[in-house]
């Protein structure tokens, strides 16, 4: 009786129901816990990957293209070079920069030079078939500028402009050169003398775009240097009141060739093409001489029009183009 009184005793116990009820809130408890836990780093691991997508578009990218076919050849020499066909290169290169413009990343394209990449991985000494060579020279790319914003231009489209803006880098860059030595007397640098012809030439241009008048200004200058020929190419649209709309990277390669020639006195010229509303199409020269622009007179804005620049033979003038003469311009004192 005792032993079952005792037993008795035992599952009366308040104590042992109250532990077990217990175990059982803990254990519940725990688990609920435990659930929080996984909801709310679930919730961080998606915040991270939003707020990761949300940078990469605040990080601009900068493709380099190899636009020829002979480029595109020279670096199949490169184990590490993944592509055997021009025409599939393009179309992945597209189809990468439409899936960068889709997530909203700014992107700029260059020129991919072959040559100038060979010579910047023996500078920086660097092993040139590696995808982190090419990837650091495409940045120094960027740096330098001479870049296309990508808008969802065709491939097609892209490349003239690309190489258009290449050679407007180019001819910058040994404009600035030539420029640059015009300073230069014996052991002595003289910053004057480049800096005057420069100011001059934003004179000058400033000068023959106004007197032109309202329209659709076409500029062209050249100046022999060194046995080629420095050719800069400007649109500005005075259409509208107010200062002419242009390109300020184009505007800044023409004032430097433009300042080459007043700078070493070189024999160069300015030509002017002018597309005004109810007007007949209209061309205006003008000739570099002891640092400023002497108007040509109109025979000899035809002749130079109308003259093959490599065989010297006529060309018949264009149709609806009136050749007119340049117009006088105050010189600066």
């Amino acid at each position: 009786m005792a032993h079952a009184g005792q037993r008795g005793q035992d599952r009366s116990r308040p104590g042992r129901h109250r532990s077990k009820h217990r175990k059982t809130k803990t254990k519940t408890h725990t688990k609920a816990q435990a659930n929080r836990d996984t909801r709310t780093r679930t919730k961080h691991r998606r915040r991270s990957r939003t707020a990761r997508r949300v940078l990469r578009r605040e990080v601009p990218s900068t493709v380099a293209l190899l636009a020829d076919e002979r480029d595109f050849a020279a670096m199949r020499q490169y184990g590490s070079f993944a592509f055997d066909d021009h025409g599939a290169y393009l179309r992945e290169m597209e189809g990468l920069l439409k899936a960068l413009a889709a997530r909203g990343v700014h992107t700029t394209v260059a020129l991919f030079d072959p040559v100038a990449y060979e010579e910047f991985c023996a500078d920086t000494r660097l092993d040139p078939d590696t995808p982190a060579s090419r990837t650091r020279y495409t940045a120094q790319l960027a740096a330098a500028g001479g870049t296309v914003t990508y808008e969802g231009q065709p491939v097609d489209r892209l490349v003239p402009r690309l190489i258009g803006v290449a050679e407007e880098q180019a001819t910058w860059e040994y404009a600035t050169a030539l420029l640059s030595r015009a300073g230069h007397h014996g052991e002595c640098h003289d910053d004057d003398t480049a800096r005057a012809a420069f100011e001059r030439a934003g004179a000058a241009l400033r000068a023959a775009v106004e007197a032109a008048g309202p329209g659709m200004h076409h500029l062209v200058c050249s100046v022999p240097a060194d046995g080629t020929s420095l050719v800069a190419v400007l649109h500005a649209d005075a259409r509208e009141a107010g200062p002419p709309q242009l390109s300020e990277s184009s505007a800044l390669v023409f004032r430097t060739v433009l300042a080459c020639g007043f700078a070493l006195r070189r024999p160069g010229g300015l030509v002017l093409r002018t597309i005004a509303a109810d007007t007949p199409e209209t061309v205006r020269g003008w000739a570099l001489h002891d640092g400023w622009l002497r108007p040509l007179s109109e025979a000899e804005v035809f002749t130079a029009y109308c003259t093959d620049a490599d065989t010297g033979e006529p060309i018949p003038p264009e149709h609806g183009v009136e050749y007119r003469a340049g117009i006088p311009l105050s010189r600066p004192e």
